[in-house]
């Protein structure tokens, strides 16, 4: 019976995973190949599966850790996809916040040995999370550590973002981290496809098993606008982030703007991508210990300054 090949991709928020996946995608269709697609994603809402092609087999693992709390769902919904969809491959993207050799372990149930076989760990490396890992709490400064000495392809992402000197420095310091790996320098996540096809699965050794949602205090807040937002308005809001918030995703609406904005922000840096998705707005936080009340008076503030009646009334 032919197995089922899985490649899990991993790495901290907003390093690129689901570019790196969208680029994947594209390949595999190209060859003709069947492919499946799980999603975890931290908070209550899918944000990054709609980004994925239409017709995509997918399943989503939403508000928790397929590494931790949702490991045993993870079992199920593999099982459910392969036995709805003939797939030659499947890919697994994490929460920014899984350990991929416990995702790894997730996947390798008795119940699955006979369906499926773990093909490699893709860990992306976003090079302002890599530089800031030492000012993080020691567990998430532990995660990036392990993301990267777990993977079979180490790829540092936005590297064009980097001088020569510097990229070098990180390539080094990745090579010495995972010196069994394989680790290359990539721009939006492009990356050679015939780099895919000669990973060498890696002898894993121990890890550490608490890098859990729960342990590192990683908690995700929703937020519902019902109306545009002012963009210098929210971009204001937006420069006095806390450090702990490392990522924020979603839809929202502008005023004076048509359409929908696919909005991303990683490390101090916002990004709104005109969307042709007519979705509600929503945007998911994630990060350390946060303030749900305060986020949330915050952004209200921040809708109620950017309606037509409050323009008015300060003219």
């Amino acid at each position: 019976m032919a197995h089922t090949g899985i490649h899990i991709l991993s790495g901290f928020l907003g390093s690129g995973k689901t570019t790196l996946l969208q680029r994947i995608l594209e390949e595999e269709y190209q060859r003709g190949r069947k492919v499946g697609v799980i999603m975890n994603e931290a908070g209550e809402l899918p944000i990054d599966t709609q980004s994925l092609p239409e017709g995509t087999p997918l399943k989503e693992l939403l508000n928790g850790c397929v590494c931790c709390t949702l490991s045993d769902k993870l079992e199920t919904q593999i099982s459910d996809i392969l036995y709805h969809h003939d797939l030659d491959v499947l890919y697994i993207e994490t929460t920014g916040v899984a350990h991929p050799v416990e995702v790894l372990d997730a996947c390798l149930t008795p119940f699955l040995s006979n369906k499926v076989k773990v093909n490699s760990i893709i860990t992306m490396v976003d090079p302002n999370s890599w530089a800031g890992r030492h000012n993080l709490r020691i567990p998430l400064r532990k995660l990036i550590t392990e993301q990267v000495k777990h993977a079979d392809l180490v790829i540092l992402n936005k590297s064009d973002q980097l001088t020569i000197r510097n990229k070098e420095k990180l390539m080094r310091e990745l090579n010495e981290i995972n010196p069994g790996g394989k680790v290359l320098a990539a721009k939006h996540a492009q990356v050679p496809w015939d780099t895919f096809s000669i990973i060498e699965t890696k002898q894993r050794n121990e890890h550490e098993k608490e890098q859990t949602i729960d342990h590192l205090h990683i908690k995700t807040y929703v937020h519902t606008f019902s109306s545009p937002v002012n963009k210098e308005r929210f971009e204001n809001f937006l420069k006095s982030m806390p450090e702990q918030i490392y990522r924020i995703k979603g839809y929202i609406r502008l005023t004076g703007q048509p359409g929908t904005q696919l909005f991303q922000y990683a490390y101090g840096m916002p990004s709104f991508t005109p969307s042709p998705l007519n979705l509600e707005n929503n945007l998911v936080f994630i990060g350390d210990d946060l303030d749900h009340a305060a986020l949330n008076e915050e952004l209200r503030e921040v809708e109620e300054e950017s309606s037509p009646s409050h323009s008015s009334t300060q003219d």
